[in-house]
């Protein structure tokens, strides 16, 4: 069964008249974008621009009510209602926990869901992620798999980082997460919170740590979480691995350093290389002209 249940994923509805207006200045992708044919990627950060939560937005259907539902990390959701709530203030904006009722699923090799299974979305990030959908919880095990191994080996191989896997919520910035390169990102839309630290490193150039694909040589798997080194130095941490391919987190201009230098990049003692992604707009280290600004 190539449909999967994303055990780990649950949803939130955000409804009522100032649903579009409440979300547009709070997360950091364009609320009012988003339509019955396209999702949204986005994320809710602290003022000081570090990500709390990351999630999908997917607009309810008017004769569904309307508003908007946020398929997000299950672990998170708690804190994120709350944190909302404290947001809402006196606009008109319901907040409903539909994580017990609803499930997210997807399709492992990234073909498309019948809409017949639930609210069928294109996920935003990555065209080649496919489709994903929110439906209910009855009757899932005869459409879903819950064995999700297959799903997370396709999104290592594609380069697309999750939080809590691959970099650490309240930790990272957007662009560490890669969300400026994977659609989660408005650098035109108004203000948001945390707008101003995101907005300087983007025009400053100075997000110089990057999610970025490694190749372990060997073909094996460090552990996840395990330090990369160069020169015995720390360039970083390896994220989620799958099928001898991983994420880290790296810091750029020690990789290229280090590269420079012919020095090893391992993580975990298994010797590794970077792999840019298809999608990546950033300087990369080994590309021509990469500067420690990159």
């Amino acid at each position: 069964m190539s449909t999967i249940h994303l055990i780990d994923r649950g949803v939130i509805r955000v409804g009522g008249e100032d649903a579009t207006s409440f979300l547009q200045g709070l997360v950091t992708c364009d609320v009012e974008a988003i339509g019955p044919d396209r999702a949204g990627y986005g994320a809710l950060l602290t003022p000081q621009g570090k990500i709390i939560c990351d999630f999908l937005l997917v607009a309810v259907p008017a004769e569904e009510g309307g508003g908007y539902l946020l398929d997000c990390p299950l672990l998170l959701v708690p804190d994120l209602m709350k944190r909302l709530k404290l947001y809402r203030l006196r606009a008109r904006v319901t907040l409903d926990d539909l994580s017990q009722a609803s499930a997210v699923i997807a399709d492992a090799e990234g073909r498309p869901l019948s809409p017949e299974l639930g609210l069928v979305y294109a996920d935003p990030r990555l065209p080649a992620l496919g489709d994903r959908a929110i439906t209910d919880r009855d009757g899932l095990d005869e459409i879903a798999s819950r064995d999700t191994e297959a799903y997370q080996a396709r999104r290592i191989a594609l380069g697309v980082p999750e939080g809590g896997r691959d970099f650490l919520y309240g930790d990272a910035f957007p662009h560490e997460a890669l969300l400026d390169q994977l659609n989660g990102v408005s650098f035109r839309k108004g203000c948001y919170v945390g707008q101003e630290v995101v907005s300087r490193m983007q025009h400053r150039g100075t997000a110089r740590t990057r999610i970025v694909p490694i190749v372990f040589s060997q073909g094996l798997n460090a552990e996840d979480g395990v330090e990369a080194t160069a020169g015995g130095k720390v360039i970083g941490r390896v994220g989620s691995c799958a099928g001898g391919r991983a994420l880290a987190m790296l810091r750029l201009d020690r990789v290229a350093d280090a590269m420079e230098a012919g020095q090893e990049l391992e993580g975990g003692g298994l010797a590794f290389t970077l792999e840019k992604p298809a999608y990546a707009r950033f300087p990369f280290p080994g590309e021509p002209g990469f500067g420690a600004a990159a």
